[in-house]
């Protein structure tokens, strides 16, 4: 096993570059995701819920096809942000 040591300020330094990288990251999710991945999302266990939840416009959704369906990752994260609850 090696041993790497390094000074305060070149971890601290090493530290925030990993982090800058992780938030780069993360910025760069998908958009639009499958009906799988939005019933992940969303805690969903039904594909008549997503019906619902297009037909009533809660949220955002594209079929560039007559059997493909994708869903707007933003728009998911809106209305799980509407429809939370804080703490009392």
């Amino acid at each position: 096993m090696d041993v790497i040591c390094l000074e305060t300020e070149a971890f601290y330094s090493l530290v925030d570059k990993v982090y800058e990288r992780l938030k780069e990251s993360s910025e760069h999710r998908d958009k639009w995701v499958d009906g799988d991945e939005a019933m992940r999302l969303l805690g969903v266990k039904s594909k008549t819920t997503m019906q619902t939840l297009r037909d009533e416009r809660k949220i955002r959704f594209t079929q560039p096809q007559p059997r493909i369906i994708a869903y707007d990752r933003d728009s998911i994260d809106e209305y799980l942000d509407k429809h939370s609850q804080d703490p009392l």
